[in-house]
């Protein structure tokens, strides 16, 4: 099954694709592009267990930023490790570490040495979520780090910005992973928040093309977080037959499981979220849960292919996840759709 995006067979070669006659002039100049060093005002959000440092470079030699996501690794020096093959392989360019901070369905506290390393290795951007990051902020501001503080709502936002975070980026209802219990869309999230924000603001949700990048910038937003458009991505490591059902998915093949826990998450509709969502309907707790919801589930459905398993994070954008190749293509792609916005755009200006 193929998907016709913006009016074109999937299938079909892209007119330009990548790029690999030299780098293209940058297309936007925005406060996200100085804030990050960046090419383009796009961050790739980190992804529980699939932002390993070969993806995160790779981000990184594409123009964009992307974050190692600290809870994939069980161990601190596994960590470190992936930070210095990270630094290795980006050629120089920036690259962060997403810390997230949601509640724990697990024992076991490690924030406080997570950032202890981040500083120690000179890590110079970090993405947080889940909770209020100020404790933190101190220490990393003091070494140079940049925060950008991830949040489903915009009254979180205002209240990073008074904390001090250097940006935010605030993602709707349609975002894969964790929305929020509001749950409103990114569309009213982002002009809500440019209206009432003074430092760098990024969206996302829903974030699928160059032409929701335009849009974003149109809204009042620095830039765009990108996740679940990015897992058909040749650098996630993911099993094909997995990345093979995101290209089958449409826009419909999502649904929402926690909110039983006020921890609601926007998820891959298939047998697992089936059970969550009946265990959930008959008052189940946690540990009634955790066999379906548990990270180690989740990685080894990465691992197999067997995506029917596990609660896997996935986004409303996976409609326009169309096809495997490699990180830099789909980001050529991105930018393409982003320049035929622009021209549309100017073609109705009067």
């Amino acid at each position: 099954m193929s998907k016709a995006i913006g009016g074109r067979d999937a299938r079909a070669p892209n007119s330009t694709g990548a790029r690999s006659a030299g780098v293209p002039p940058a297309l936007f100049q925005t406060r996200i592009t100085e804030l990050f060093g960046i090419r383009l005002p796009v961050l790739a959000g980190g992804l529980q267990w699939l932002a390993t440092p070969d993806y995160v470079a790779a981000a990184a030699r594409a123009g964009i930023c992307g974050f190692i996501t600290a809870a994939s690794h069980e161990d601190i020096a596994d960590l470190r490790a992936a930070i210095r093959r990270c630094r290795e392989l980006s050629e120089g360019k920036p690259f962060g570490v997403n810390v997230s901070m949601l509640p724990k369905l697990v024992q076991g506290e490690r924030t406080q040495g997570i950032f202890d390393l981040i500083v120690e290795e000179g890590v110079r951007f970090v993405e947080t979520s889940g909770r209020n990051p100020a404790p933190y902020l101190p220490a990393l501001k003091a070494a140079g780090i940049k925060v950008v503080h991830k949040v489903p709502a915009v009254k979180y936002a205002i209240k990073a910005q008074a904390e001090g975070v250097d940006a935010v980026a605030v993602v709707g209802a349609e975002c894969g992973g964790h929305p929020g219990m509001d749950m409103v869309g990114t569309m009213v999230q982002a002009n809500v928040a440019a209206a009432k924000l003074s430092i760098p603001l990024l969206v996302g949700g829903g974030i699928g093309t160059g032409a929701h990048l335009v849009a974003a910038l149109a809204l009042g937003a620095d830039g765009v977080v990108v996740g679940t458009r990015f897992l058909v991505a040749e650098e996630i490591w993911a099993h094909a037959d997995y990345k093979r059902r995101l290209i089958e998915a449409d826009e419909t093949e999502t649904t929402l499981i926690l909110s039983s826990l006020r921890n609601t998450a926007r998820v891959l509709r298939n047998e697992a979220t089936a059970t969550v969502q009946a265990l959930e309907s008959s008052g189940a707790g946690i540990e009634a849960l955790m066999p379906h919801i548990s990270g180690k589930v989740g990685r080894e459905a990465y691992r197999t292919g067997d995506w029917s398993k596990a609660a896997l994070s996935v986004g409303q954008s996976v409609a326009f996840a169309d096809r495997i190749e490699p990180l830099a293509a789909i980001i050529a792609r991105f930018e393409d759709e982003a320049r035929a916005a622009l021209a549309r755009l100017k073609g109705l200006a009067r």
